[in-house]
């Protein structure tokens, strides 16, 4: 991954925290986009064998290693199913009191961090406070403010957003026009996401229904009413239903803002939380169409 494409502004940033070794001990990363190969290539820093200005080459063995996962001073974790349990961040904790082996330094990823378990988190907070002199937390989460407020207050915490340009980019390249490359690139999480977003043929299916369903909406009610079932015929597993609705929300976005964009929006909303209460897909179209 180019740090430096992906979040230019972050990259520069740490550049210069490296440059002049101003690296915290505990940081808090908000935004999925980047976020673990930022805290990989910060942990590439603390073991490079041939750095440049602080900064790590990418290609020795110690880079090579932290990159594939298979370093052992650099710990990774994230949640088994949707929780990360306490013996598990305790076991972890219970690694710092320990000297490195390939090293005096080391470093800890968690991944998804919101989903500790409350003791889980609170075990974190003896090491943010007191941190040995050579250990590195790095905490990621989509959201900061699902993060306990006790660990955002001692932790740097630093945001990072979904490069929408990069992913249009990136769309454009695999063939599709920047119309739709800019619309599979908003939805998608990051690269990775986007990429199986546009190898799935379907997925370009999914956006030009939902276009079609959304210009007829827009223009008359009852025909829309009639479409809702070609529709839901096309999208017919929940991934495929969330796209759809992430699409319409889109496309309703675009353009000047006007008073019935915001009454069909918040028609959107109403209907995806129906779906999501598990009131079928055509039934909370339906609903919207008519409402």
């Amino acid at each position: 991954m180019d740090l430096e494409r992906l979040q230019p502004k972050l990259f520069a940033e740490f550049k210069v925290i490296l440059e002049t070794k101003r690296l915290n001990h505990a940081y808090l990363f908000s935004g999925d986009f980047a976020s673990l190969d930022m805290a990989l290539y910060l942990a590439q820093s603390r073991f490079c064998e041939s750095p440049k200005d602080q900064l790590p080459c990418g290609n020795c063995r110690s880079c090579q290693l932290i990159a594939r996962n298979e370093f052992s001073d650099v710990k990774y974790l994230e949640p088994v199913g949707q929780i990360i349990k306490t013996e598990t961040v305790k076991e972890l904790m219970s690694n710092f009191s320990r000297t490195g082996f390939e090293g005096t330094s080391q470093v800890f990823i968690i991944r998804d961090c919101e989903k500790m378990h409350l003791n889980a988190a609170n075990s974190l907070l003896k090491f943010i406070e007191e941190p040995q002199s050579d250990s590195y937390m790095f905490l990621l989460t989509s959201d900061a403010n699902k993060v306990l407020p006790t660990i955002k207050s001692r932790c740097q915490i630093f945001n990072f957003p979904k490069n929408i340009n990069y992913l249009t980019e990136v769309a454009e390249k695999a063939g599709l026009l920047k119309t739709n490359a800019q619309l599979f690139a908003q939805v998608a999480k990051d690269a990775s996401d986007l990429e199986k977003l546009v190898q799935n043929k379907k997925n370009l299916d999914l956006l030009q229904a939902s276009q079609r369903f959304y210009q007829i909406w827009q223009k008359n009610t009852d025909q829309a009413y009639l479409e809702v079932s070609r529709l839901t015929q096309i999208a017919t597993d929940k991934n495929e239903q969330e796209l759809v609705l992430q699409f319409l929300m889109l496309l309703l976005g675009k353009g000047s803002v006007s008073q019935k964009k915001v009454v069909d929006l918040q028609k959107i909303n109403k209907a995806r939380l129906m779906w999501i209460s598990n009131v079928s897909f055509q039934n909370a179209l339906e609903y919207m169409v008519i409402s």
